[in-house]
């Protein structure tokens, strides 16, 4: 264990300096295969419940720790103490041996006397960690004053959702099987499900997804209820010329091909990531066409067709899917947001002049904040006349919506999936072609 403790400590100590977990965790596996599921439990975890970690941290310290990778590894020991069943005597002896491998042997006494002060005054730290805002929540104050403002009723409840182990959502390919049949195979492994919305199905433990069956046969996807939305709202029909705008890794635009017999073309700007979205187009059995290019910079890749459907996927802050994604509540930046709003904004007018008369573009974004949904699309219809906002019309019957954004569901709840925004936006179709 103390192995783990120690890469996840580093680890996490990289994510704070700016580098996102996913490939943190993947310089951390090279040489510890055996303890890469535990790092990255650690990891997750750790994150989620940050702030929480923290405020009892800050409790229990006289004055700053001056090893910030110290630090980190008393944060990961409270993190199994807290959320996890591991024997709490074990937990404590394994941290100090990690600070003795980190060569830290100064720090051997005073993680020791940390943990087992924790221990001996648990439920009043806990209780006390509870009073700021920030060690409720585990979220950046701005981060929370912001989900407050802008959702009063239920503000509470979403970033509680965040903090939620998501569960693993898969869809289902409904060119190779039909779900009912797919549910059946996973019954004879013995697994657990339930069906949800029209293609999706949500496993009851999560399970190494390639020893699923089926994995390699393309029998299904794996993608969060709230993105399997997206192709649906579209409206793809057979013929169609579609333009997945921001493609990677590949979830939308391999649906839009089980949906209908279309032309579609994915667009990246990033090769290793576009790479992903041919790699589950050939798994899957579909075919599109992929470019790497920035969408925004259509004279570099648009050939002046325009296209029936587009869907328009674009970058933004990711607050709708933290319980996925947790180290992006402590990457992101509040000034972030103004960043984002204007590669949106920009993102929009393009993609707009490539859409035919009477065509749909599809705005979506994995975000919560208004600024980057609403706010955009706004901004975007004061400005084109020839857009008209069509009311989303929410396929399935397990979706809680304001509007066209989602919020998040934690456990237990029938609209179990991440915070996506979604707005239908159709061109006129006496606009100027």
């Amino acid at each position: 264990m103390h192995i783990a403790q120690r890469l996840a400590a580093q680890t996490l100590r990289q994510v704070l300096g700016g580098k996102a977990l996913t490939p943190a965790l993947a310089a951390a596996r090279a040489g510890h295969e055996r303890e890469h599921a535990l790092v990255q439990e650690l990891c997750y975890g750790t994150l989620r419940h940050l702030g929480q970690l923290r405020a009892v941290l800050a409790q229990l310290r006289e004055r700053a720790l001056a090893d910030a990778n110290v630090e980190a590894l008393i944060w990961v020991a409270l993190y199994q103490l807290v959320h996890t069943s591991a024997p709490a005597a074990t937990v404590v002896d394994e941290a100090v041996t990690a600070s003795l491998a980190m060569q830290r042997g100064a720090a051997r006494g005073l993680v020791n006397a940390v943990l087992r002060n924790f221990l001996r005054r648990r439920q009043a730290l806990l209780g006390q960690a509870r009073e700021s805002l920030e060690g409720r929540f585990s979220y950046p104050l701005w981060w929370i004053e912001r989900i407050r403002a802008q959702y009063p009723s239920n503000w509470e409840a979403i970033l509680e959702a965040g903090n939620e182990r998501p569960p693993l959502t898969l869809r289902i390919n409904r060119r190779q099987i039909t779900r009912a049949a797919y549910c059946v195979l996973l019954g004879d492994e013995g697994l657990a499900c339930s069906p949800i919305g029209i293609d999706g199905v949500i496993l009851d433990k999560p399970q190494e997804v390639r020893t699923l069956p089926g994995f390699s046969q393309g029998l299904f996807a794996v993608q969060d209820y709230g993105a399997q939305f997206a192709a649906h709202l579209l409206d793809v029909r057979d013929g169609m010329r579609v333009l997945d705008a921001c493609a990677a890794p590949g979830g939308k635009t391999t649906h839009i091909c089980e949906l209908a017999d279309v032309e579609l073309l994915a667009l990246d700007s990033d090769a290793s990531r576009l790479a992903r979205v041919e790699e589950n187009l050939k798994r899957l059995q579909l075919r599109a066409t992929t470019l790497v290019a920035d969408a925004a910079d259509t004279q570099a890749w648009w050939d002046g067709r325009r296209f029936d459907r587009i869907l328009a996927d674009v970058p933004c802050t990711a607050s709708g899917v933290v319980r996925r994604h947790p180290d992006g509540k402590w990457l992101r930046r509040e000034s972030d947001i103004g960043q984002m709003m204007a590669q949106q904004r920009q993102l929009l007018t393009r993609l707009w002049e490539c859409l035919l008369p009477g065509g749909r573009l599809l705005y979506v974004t994995c975000s919560l904040f208004n600024e980057e949904n609403a706010g955009s699309v706004e901004h975007f219809m004061n400005r084109h006349v020839d857009a008209v906002h069509v009311p989303s019309s929410w396929p399935g019957d397990t979706v809680r919506a304001l509007g066209g954004q989602l919020l998040p569901g934690g456990r237990g709840a029938e609209h179990n999936h991440d915070g996506f925004f979604y707005a239908v936006l159709q061109k006129s179709s006496s606009a100027v072609s």
